[in-house]
């Protein structure tokens, strides 16, 4: 069942499986507002099991872009479109969360983002790869995150 985030009033509904869950909460809700915000959009996420197509692609731009494999288990996806921007969300159990930003008129920014959630270690798998930039969330305490941009058609 899909679930509207709330940045007012945040919730761990959908997260509870995370050593992390109220930081993943936190990040969940301040990208909710983002986007309610800069677009006018309703942040809403399905549970993984619900939204396979969303995760596959997701997986599949880190496997072709960076040979990237994610260990943790996905909780949640969104994919939505906003100005000519299409846009794909996971959260997953160890408190991570990767979007695809993909504009769609050729030229345009695509790119993949990972952000860490308040008090998860950095992912093995991401380490030795990257660097993670930090900032301050009223609603997500500290997120580090880094991006990397997409080369190839999708």
């Amino acid at each position: 069942m899909s679930y509207v985030v709330d940045f007012v009033t945040v919730s761990e509904v959908g997260l509870e499986s995370s050593p992390v869950a109220a930081g993943l909460a936190g990040l969940r809700a301040n990208e909710a507002r983002y986007f309610k915000n800069k677009y006018d959009h309703v942040f809403t996420v399905s549970p993984a099991s619900q939204v396979p197509e969303i995760i596959e692609r997701v997986h599949r731009i880190l496997q072709d872009e960076r040979s990237l494999t994610i260990e943790s288990r996905p909780l949640e996806a969104t994919r939505f479109e906003v100005e000519g921007i299409d846009m794909s969300y996971v959260f997953y159990e160890s408190g991570l969360s990767i979007n695809v930003m993909y504009t769609i008129e050729d030229g345009g920014k695509r790119a993949v983002g990972f952000k860490l959630s308040d008090g998860m270690d950095v992912p093995a798998e991401l380490e030795s790869r990257f660097k993670f930039a930090r900032q301050k969330s009223k609603l997500a305490g500290t997120i580090r995150g880094t991006y990397f941009v997409i080369k190839s058609v999708y």
